[in-house]
């Protein structure tokens, strides 16, 4: 006890020190002196908060303000905006979708056209395109398109053509149909009885909804910065999440099998972590990320953990049955999953768009809903981001699955991983290529240590077949569906990829032209923002109604993806 007080004296003794010391500093300071000074630091400190602590990291603001004064430059600046003028000319006047020798509608008739005129017009319409993925060479795109799913889906739209689930009173039908779409959702992902979710217009928001819940979460436990975890190769529906969010995006890399790094995603959380991601399987390569091993550290941090699921999920629910078991779970079977997206649109084979967003608990999904309870309307509440919605793809999609039935899609599963699989043998077996990771679903992506693989793209452009362009690393990929599994279609993807991996070693070092080259290019620019400014380019126009001239260029249309 004495040597406590000796101890209390000491401090005390001290204090009276610094005290002292500083009294003396400010002997002559005036007080305004020293409530500016005091004010003025404050400020200070509260920029460099805001200014280090940010949604959008350090080095990336740094990196942008850098190339943003570079590209002021009198000489440099006039250079680079020269370049990406021709750049955005080359590319408008490329994009064969807009090649339209009629020209636009721009105003309305002036007196309405017959149904016989209409559907005339709306056959011209679907004929528009080269490109007919009814031959199967698109990847991904169209899941089915058998004749029988597509006449059944004319007569269901054709019944709920005006429902809309925002009035469950005046459509109870609807509002059953799509509780029924989700609880079989559940079941298919071995959810338990307080297992629950929604269903979405596609897998962008149904990943947008799981990851504002997360994001309501982290507010709730006083997180006011919420950061989420993502591979590298997840879905940019995250990226677009944190974009509309305001959460803090942290990408985390991938081992050399292209599956998540689980030690540099340990590293990575920290007291604002508000979700852990992980994708099964992930689109680039098709690879199933270590969901067991994420899903512990999700327990053991007490996080919670979404698998994006959208664009396989209904493949690998199946896969057991199919007689391909996955090598580790993924879904509400492991502990610490807290949520699955997964597409209804794609092997569900639902017509575009549906999606399901599921959760372990209700308790989730309550901070997906919004309720504004004050409005003079009424009180509003919606479950997702949409108000209104069209009832008539909920009832689609419910028929599909109905129809569909657990047969059904256990031999649709058999036969695309059947495909996938003989594929992937061929494709190994074939010199100067390679497939990344050990892809255990759909997609194969390919790449080369030994020339340019957009130059194989380009190849198989022109034999009619369209793949997916992938970037960092330079790669491709095709997203297998019921389409491929026709009689001969993979033979002859096999066949097509060895000729033009043979042509391209007669010369492997020449150089890549076309959509490939654009790619390529793009890769290698420092200043995203200018990749950016392409991309929103592109997007303006598909909005576009003035006819561009003719170019020789040939670019494939695709910028998105699945």
């Amino acid at each position: 006890m004495d040597a406590l007080a000796m101890y209390k004296e000491i401090l005390l003794q001290y204090l009276n020190t610094i005290r002292n010391a500083v009294n003396e500093k400010c002997a002559e300071v005036e007080p305004w002196q020293l409530i500016t000074s005091t004010v003025a630091a404050t400020l200070l400190v509260m920029w460099l908060h805001t200014f280090l602590f940010q949604s959008e990291s350090l080095t990336s603001r740094c990196k942008k303000r850098f190339f943003r004064v570079l590209r002021k430059l009198p000489v440099i600046g006039t250079m680079i905006q020269n370049q990406m003028n021709k750049t955005l000319e080359d590319m408008a006047s490329g994009l064969s979708f807009l090649k339209d020798k009629k020209g636009y509608i721009k105003t309305l008739p002036a007196k309405g056209l017959s149904q016989p005129e209409v559907l005339k017009m709306m056959k011209e319409y679907s004929s528009m395109g080269d490109i007919h993925w009814e031959d199967g060479k698109v990847s991904g795109t169209v899941y089915s398109g058998e004749e029988n799913i597509t006449n059944l889906l004319v007569k269901v739209y054709e019944e709920f053509a005006w429902t809309n689930p925002l009035h469950p009173d005046v459509f109870p039908g609807l509002r059953k149909m799509e509780a029924e779409v989700v609880r079989m959702a559940c079941s298919l992902f071995h959810g338990g009885p307080s297992s629950c979710g929604t269903m979405t217009s596609g897998g962008t928001e149904s990943i947008l909804l799981a990851c504002k819940a997360y994001r309501s979460m982290a507010y709730e436990k006083g997180i006011n910065c919420p950061e989420m975890l993502v591979p590298q190769s997840a879905h940019a529906a995250f990226d677009k999440a944190a974009h509309y969010f305001g959460m803090k995006i942290v990408h985390i890399p991938l081992t050399k099998t292209m599956e998540v790094d689980v030690k540099a995603m340990k590293r990575a959380i920290s007291k604002n972590t508000a979700m852990l991601v992980c994708s099964a399987p992930q689109f680039p390569h098709g690879v199933m990320d270590p969901v067991e091993e994420v899903a512990k550290l999700a327990v053991k941090y007490n996080i919670p953990f979404h698998v994006d699921a959208c664009l396989g999920g209904f493949l690998t629910v199946f896969m057991e049955k199919a007689g391909f078991p996955l090598q580790h779970p993924f879904d509400f079977q492991v502990k610490g999953v807290t949520s699955i997206s997964a597409d209804t649109h794609k092997y569900g084979y639902a017509p575009k768009g549906s999606s399901v967003i599921l959760y372990r608990d209700t308790k989730y999904r309550q901070y997906q809903f919004f309720i504004a309870p004050d409005w003079q309307g009424g009180i509003y509440a919606s479950p997702t981001i949409a108000g209104s919605r069209p009832g008539g793809l909920i009832a689609a999609c419910w028929a599909t699955m109905i129809h569909m039935g657990e047969d059904g899609y256990v031999e649709a599963t058999r036969k695309i991983i059947s495909t996938a699989r003989f594929l992937e043998s061929g494709l190994r077996e074939i010199d100067n290529i390679f497939l990344f990771g050990k892809p255990e679903v759909s997609v194969l992506a390919l790449g080369s240590d030994i020339f340019d693989i957009y130059r194989l793209s380009n190849l198989l452009i022109s034999r009619g077949w369209n793949l997916n362009v992938l970037q960092f690393p330079p790669s491709i990929h095709i997203c297998l569906t019921l389409l491929h599994t026709k009689p001969g279609v993979a033979q002859l993807l096999l066949k097509d990829i060895r000729e033009c991996v043979d042509e391209i070693m007669k010369d492997p070092k020449a150089k890549t032209t076309g959509m490939g080259a654009i790619y390529g290019m793009a890769q290698a620019i420092p200043d995203r923002n200018m990749i950016s400014e392409i991309a929103g380019a592109y997007l303006d126009c598909l909005y576009s109604t003035d006819v561009p001239p003719p170019a020789d260029a040939h670019m494939n249309g695709s910028l998105g993806h699945q």
